[in-house]
């Protein structure tokens, strides 16, 4: 696939860059991510606008985001302000009476304690008064809660616990109403003087002519006005609707629970009080809470407190905060507080969330709007002038041929009626020229797309991403869950220094190394083991790679809350992806033991000694260490996630006290070996035709993991992202290699790489920041705490919805929901799909508004009168407007958009292939039309008729043929580049309904709304002639196509032609002038 022609013009970013990787010169032109307030006060400053409220409706309200941070910090400062008070009043009585506060007497009832003092509890981290309950045990009694196996998992429980104490929700502030869009639909400045000028018509029409005759003129305007008014109305508040909808989704995070003994996923909006929550890295705290017991737990409370600090949470620290992140470690809290009882659920009552955003292609739109508005407005009054001219000059005559306005003889009322007919002619011109729904086309078309993505197992976060992913040059993805089915079993194992066949036979195993391994197994893990006391079904649950661990356990013999109850953790280092290996102390009667398991070339490195079969431990020397590296070798070949155990004893004199242990680095060299490990986790059924197809698009696929190298390459070759199996570095690399070398040297082999293994987070915002700069859209997939800053530094970052973590989903712009590659390419398709409606959508309204207001203009210049009156633009506008974006911004993607190249970020919005399209369909819509209007009489054969009927039926006639051009037109914009304008039409319901209504009314507004519409009914010989005219659109768009473009926009290839000829002319001036010197 050849590259775009423009891409390394639009995309190579030099010093002239304002930063945001765009030039500073045009306002229009924001960044497609983090966009400073000015940049995007400067386009709000330079658009033209006839109504504000409608424009910047789904743009970012500047206003509201100022007030949203002053709100934040106010409640932030009083909730420190009462933990500092109450922290003071306890002091106090304490140093003056030498006893504790007393506590609220306990209320009576089927809980020990009220919604009041649990709210007051948590919101002012009074620890004394927790003291007082009997700590966290005492709380969890008064709760009925059982600390180790939660509530009861009953529905009853859950509605009773919901009644006392609270919803997990917040009251949230109404979505608009449709008399809201009513209103602001009115508010448009060109209408609200048409219907001013429909007024003053209706007033002076009744006067001149009585009411049963004078009221058409002004009534028909003004019902023109309401129909559009009404019709935007409807359009704006289904896309409201959509929105909201999405916003639920986004709000509604899936966690999991402890309850009857069992962890359960459960939605966050269905959390209780009472509940146990396991909490692990990358979670959100999904409510106020008390810590049960936890390991290493470090919270980061900054979208809470606003200091940007992670406070470490232990017994004597133990509050959680709602809506905080959990930066390190794994623990369980007992839920206490929930919804509006949380500062999270008072903060979130307090802000309304504003899904105003801005995106690029919105913001360039605009810019188009606003040149096209200025040419527009300048041919209306133009169109105003010479119209108001001719008119009080005596040149405009009536259809009879009499002067309609004689200086000294016209009454005062008639001339004033004259006057507003043209002024209302001009205005009309404006409502059609300023292409005010065509920034609101893009709304129109994401609203549309994130609805469809959500079936494609695809939640939009930030609209600009869907835009930008059809921008996409490469994807940098990961390989577990991803590209992989993420359904890990262990298939090989090495006990003993041999393999172990089949890899769950115990028997074949020494009873210590057995016995070790599975201590290692059920104390170093996040994952857990639920067994029935009904012997049913054992359920496991945790990451696939602990999931399929604890299995591989269960069947070795492991029964896990035994294994668990014989010893205690003292310590824990969670796992690591810097490090890539996890470890925990454990102490069982007086022995200490630390155990590891992690990468297992990192961690056998670590040990220094094995146990053998007998389980009798060796010294490692060099010839077992190369045995072990083959054994590590032959399994990543046979693309297996390979996973070593092991431990080593540790003296218990040596380990920290409780005040020091929380720092204690967990030792990690001398280990002894237990067991190496091969997982396997399949290639994604399709996942290597979806990479195919994104090769097929210009969209280069690279896989970043944190697995060995030779994993991931087999893995890469099965998924066919390698093609050529002898591949060496740059294109395979590790991420050490990557991250030792300088910028430099990053940037010139970062788009050779194709697989990077053994990496770390780091090493892909390494390799993300190399790409960027080498002019690349890189979209990035993560699922860990750790890949937030590479999913904020890419273009579009796509987090995974099932393994991904809190944090991860709020860095990113896409979350997939299914976690599938296939879902990724789903996604670039979408993003194309929306460049591509939104260019159908210019260039089907572009034609219409060349068309309209040439037509008008030189009639208006030649004969004083227009073909199209008020009424009639009003409606052409709402074909054009309205429902034209409804009809074209709404196609489904096909797979001819991934024949294309990704598209330039600043590739030209009407491209050669539109202009082509465009000028052929307005050059032949106003020569027909001209010829119509000029000629009318004579071609439609009406000489012989009254003249003012002869006018009437020409004026209608061309009327219908126009409206009917723009109804076949809508079928040619549907395939810009494509000679078959017909396929895929029958799926596009939303489509043929407009098309379908469109015509109906038209028959309609000719047949039976003459009056209204100032037209006469026409005869089925002159409704098949309008039809054939339009027709004629068809082959003419078919021939069209054909016509071959130049590949550089129009504006650059006029601009080199120039520069060639000048240059020549230049070079032939300075040979002459050495002639002469000669």
């Amino acid at each position: 696939m050849p590259a775009s022609p423009y891409r390394q013009l639009d995309l190579e970013r030099g010093s002239a860059d304002n930063g945001g990787g765009f030039p500073s010169g045009n306002c229009f032109d924001i960044p497609h991510k983090n966009a400073s307030i000015d940049r995007l006060k400067k386009w709000r400053q330079a658009v033209l606008v006839l109504n504000a409220s409608r424009r910047f409706r789904y743009t970012l309200d500047l206003k509201k985001e100022q007030e949203k941070e002053q709100i934040r910090s106010r409640i932030r400062t009083h909730a420190q302000v009462i933990r500092a008070a109450l922290l003071f009043q306890e002091a106090g009585q304490r140093a003056t009476s030498g006893t504790s506060v007393p506590r609220a007497a306990l209320p009576s009832g089927v809980f020990g304690i009220g919604e009041e003092q649990l709210t007051k509890l948590t919101r002012d981290h009074d620890f004394s008064s927790l003291q007082e309950y009997g700590g966290v045990k005492g709380l969890a009694n008064l709760l009925k809660t059982n600390l180790e196996r939660g509530i009861r998992d009953d529905d009853e429980e859950i509605v009773h616990r919901r009644n006392t104490f609270g919803a997990n929700t917040y009251p949230q502030k109404k979505g608009r109403s449709f008399w809201v869009f009513l209103w602001e639909a009115c508010q448009d400045l060109t209408l609200i003087i048409l219907m001013v000028a429909a007024v003053l018509s209706l007033v002076l029409g009744i006067k001149t002519e009585g009411i049963k005759e004078g009221w058409y003129d002004g009534g028909s305007i003004a019902f023109a006005v309401i129909l559009v008014v009404v019709v935007t109305a409807f359009s704006d508040y289904r896309q409201s609707l959509q929105f909201q909808n999405l916003n639920e989704e986004k709000r509604n995070i899936q966690l999991e629970v402890i309850r009857g003994g069992r962890r359960i996923k459960v939605s966050i909006f269905d959390l209780v009080v009472g509940d146990v929550v396991p909490l692990k890295i990358g979670d959100q705290v999904p409510a106020d809470g008390i810590l049960i017991s936890g390991l290493s737990l470090a919270i980061d409370e900054s979208s809470m407190t606003g200091e940007s600090k992670i406070v470490q949470k232990d017994k004597k620290s133990p509050f959680l905060m709602s809506g905080c992140k959990v930066a390190d470690g794994y623990g369980n809290m007992l839920v206490t507080a929930v919804g509006i009882n949380t500062e999270w659920g008072l903060l979130m009552a307090s802000i309304s969330e504003d899904t105003g955003e801005e995106t690029p292609l919105q913001v360039r739109l605009n810019g188009v709007a606003t040149f096209i508005g200025i040419v527009g407005l300048t041919v209306a009054a133009a169109v105003l002038v010479v119209l108001l001219v001719r008119y009080f000059t005596g040149h405009t005559k009536n259809p009879d041929g009499s002067v309609q306005f004689i200086k000294g003889q016209t009454g005062t009322k008639t001339a004033v009626n004259g006057a507003i007919k043209i002024l209302t002619v001009a205005v009309t011109i404006v409502v059609v020229a300023v292409p005010e729904g065509l920034p609101l086309a893009v709304t129109l078309t994401l609203a549309y797309s994130m609805r469809k993505m959500m079936t494609d197992k695809a939640l939009v976060r930030r609209l600009s991403a869907c835009e930008t992913m059809g921008s996409a040059t490469t994807i940098c993805s990961d390989k577990t869950g991803t590209l992989t089915l993420n359904q890990m079993t262990v298939v090989e194992t090495y006990v003993g220094g041999r393999k172990i066949v089949p890899p769950d036979s115990a028997e074949s195993i020494s009873s210590t190394v057995c016995s070790f391994l599975i201590e290692g197994i059920a104390q170093n893990t996040t994952g857990s083991v639920f067994e029935p006391e009904n012997g049913g079904h054992t359920e496991i649950t945790g990451s696939p790679t602990e999931k399929a661990i604890l299995s591989w356990g269960v069947k070795l013999g492991m029964r896990f809350d035994d294994a668990r109850s014989k010893s205690s953790i003292i310590h824990a280092f969670p796992f690591n992806s810097e490090k890539k290996r996890g470890g925990v102390a454990i102490q069982s009667d007086d022995d200490v033991r630390v155990h590891w398991k992690g990468a297992a070339e990192i961690v056998l490195a670590a040990c220094t000694s094995w146990l053998d079969e007998t389980g009798s431990k060796k010294s490692l020397d060099p010839a077992k260490v190369n045995e072990f590296k083959r054994q590590i070798e032959d399994m990543a070949a046979a693309s297996l996630r390979c996973v070593a155990f092991a431990y080593r004893s540790y003296e218990k004199e040596r380990v920290p006290n409780e005040d020091q242990i929380a720092s204690w680095q967990l030792p990690e060299d001398d280990l002894i070996l237990l067991a190496i490990v091969g997982m396997k986790d399949p290639c994604r059924p399709g996942v290597k035709e979806a990479v195919d197809l994104c090769t097929h698009a210009g969209v280069k696929v690279r896989m970043v993991t944190g697995d060995n190298l030779q994993t991931a390459k087999a893995i890469a070759l099965e998924c066919g992202i390698l093609k050529d199996p002898n591949a060496r570095e740059p294109i395979l690399i590790e991420g050490k290699i990557f991250r030792d070398k300088t910028d430099s040297q990053r940037d010139a082999i970062a788009e050779e790489i194709t697989v990077m293994g053994r990496s770390s987070p780091s090493d892909k915002l390494l390799l993300v920041q190399a790409l960027k700069r080498k002019g690349n859209v890189v979209a990035v997939t993560g699922d860990g705490t750790n890949d937030a800053p590479a999913l904020h530094e890419a273009d579009i970052g796509l987090s995974m919805g099932i393994q991904g973590t809190e944090v991860a989903k709020e860095s990113s712009d896409i979350i997939i929901l299914d976690d599938n590659f296939a879902s990724v390419v789903k996604v670039v398709r979408w993003g194309r799909s929306v460049y591509a409606n939104i260019q159908k959508f210019i260039q089907f309204q572009l034609t219409v508004n060349v068309a309209a207001l040439i037509i008008n203009v030189v009639a208006a210049v030649s004969s004083g009168n227009v073909p199209l009156n008020a009424v009639q633009l009003l409606w052409v506008n709402l074909i054009m407007d309205t429902l034209g974006a409804l009809a074209l911004a709404t196609e489904r993607p096909t797979n001819h958009l991934m024949d294309r190249a990704p598209v330039g970020w600043r590739e030209p919005l009407v491209t050669n292939v539109m202009w082509r399209n465009l000028i052929i369909q307005a050059v032949y819509q106003v020569t027909v039309l001209l010829i119509l209007n000029f000629g009318g009489r004579s071609v439609l054969q009406l000489k012989n008729e009254n003249r003012a009927h002869a006018d009437k039926v020409k004026n209608t006639f061309i009327f219908n043929t126009f409206v009917l051009c723009q109804v076949f037109n809508e079928f040619n914009s549907r395939k810009p580049d494509e000679l078959n304008i017909f396929s895929g039409i029958t799926k596009n319901h939303l489509f043929i309904g407009i098309i379908g209504i469109t015509v109906l009314l038209q028959a309609l507004i000719i047949e039976f709304l003459g009056k209204f519409a100032s037209t006469v009914r026409l005869n089925w010989k002159l409704w098949l002639v309008s039809i054939a005219i339009a027709f004629v659109s068809w082959p003419l768009a078919f021939i069209g196509k054909l016509i071959p473009v130049p590949s550089i926009p129009f504006g650059e290839y006029f601009g080199t032609c120039y520069t060639c000829n000048k240059g020549k002319d230049d070079h032939s001036s300075d040979a002459r002038q050495q002639g002469n010197g000669s």
